[in-house]
């Protein structure tokens, strides 16, 4: 797929403060597994397994990997939709994961999200100015009417007219209800917005469209974002820095040119590969992974990438790597780039 990207074309780039507004440290979720008459805990799938970034004002964070690298997992601990199991999250210089529910309503103003299914992220029995104003209620934003104007604003500057707030869902194709979506998400004013897959259930030309917007949106109101997918090339054209997870943690984060042009993980070299190329002139060796993903129930040994990659070793199989500094924001989780005890756990 390819996105048009007028910003680009014309040689502008954005401006990333390099202020830190979201610090993730050794972050964890194991959703337990119960078995047995007495329902008891044999296990745990390890869906995030010690993961750790930071995300800059005003930048694009896209995190990437293939169903069951745990990124919407990641994505759902950040806002506290789950409870992190390990780990801490700071926001803007808070702590956030030793907050109760209560104490945490009123920073959701601040962190807002972009759901994946435009269909079932949307109350079907509320009209679409009631859906767009309901976040400014439970934050008691505003008057009613500010909050109305608020409502016909936002709907303009999503693409949609102000006659929309009186219809329903229903009445909205999928692209249509992706941009009531990111609507209701700007209403409270957010500094930063995570969006899980929110391009992934719709059509090809319909996801320039969004991500285009999505980009506009963020230039005007300053805002920061996760973007969440599996789609490489949607990745590339919206984000700054690119972290790739497998299995949990994270493999690779770097700038997106450095990871593109030079990918370093075994893995991220295999996904790139395996992008389409709109230039016919040029010729790519596709790398093909064998094996299947292994379950994050019962992940393996040492490097959690070795049973599937063509460079593993002996020490692969037995020491974890750890996140190892290349130069230029360029960090690798693996032992090709490490001498022996260094950078491993």
């Amino acid at each position: 797929m390819t996105v048009a990207n007028d910003r680009q074309q014309a040689g502008q780039t954005k401006a990333v403060s390099g202020e830190t507004l979201v610090e993730v440290n050794d972050l964890k979720k194991h959703f337990p597994i119960k078995g047995g008459v007495l329902k008891r805990t044999v296990g745990h799938v390890k869906a995030v397994d010690g993961v750790t970034f930071s995300v800059y004002k005003g930048e694009t964070l896209g995190i990437v990997g293939e169903s069951g690298s745990g990124k919407s997992t990641l994505g759902r601990m950040i806002m506290r939709l789950l409870e992190p199991s390990e780990g801490s999250i700071e926001f803007d210089g808070e702590d956030i994961t030793t907050l109760s529910q209560r104490q945490i309503r009123p920073m959701r103003k601040n962190l807002q999200m972009i759901f994946q299914d435009p269909y079932a992220s949307l109350n079907p029995r509320m009209s679409v100015g009631e859906i767009i104003e309901e976040p400014m209620v439970v934050q008691d934003m505003f008057t009613k009417e500010e909050r109305q104007e608020r409502v016909i604003d936002l709907l303009k500057r999503v693409g949609l007219g102000a006659e929309a707030r009186t219809k329903y869902p229903h009445e909205f194709s999928g692209g249509q209800r992706q941009r009531i979506g990111i609507a209701r998400a700007l209403s409270t004013r957010p500094q930063m917005i995570i969006g899980d897959e929110p391009v992934s259930a719709l059509d090809v030309s319909v996801q320039s469209q969004v991500l285009n917007l999505m980009e506009d949106l963020q230039e005007e109101y300053n805002l920061t974002y996760i973007f969440i997918a599996h789609d490489l090339s949607v990745v590339k054209h919206i984000s700054d820095r690119v972290g790739v997870m497998y299995l949990g943690k994270l493999a690779e984060i770097a700038p997106k040119d450095s990871l593109y042009d030079k990918p370093l993980h075994p893995y991220t070299q295999a996904l790139i590969s395996a992008v389409p190329s709109t230039n016919i002139e040029e010729v790519k060796e596709r790398q093909v992974l064998e094996g299947d993903l292994p379950s994050p129930s019962n992940p393996p040994s040492g490097c959690p990438f070795h049973t599937r990659c063509p460079e593993a070793h002996e020490r692969c199989k037995e020491k974890t790597p750890l996140l190892t500094d290349m130069g230029d924001g360029h960090y690798v989780a693996c032992h090709l780039y490490t001498e022996p005890g260094e950078n491993e756990s």
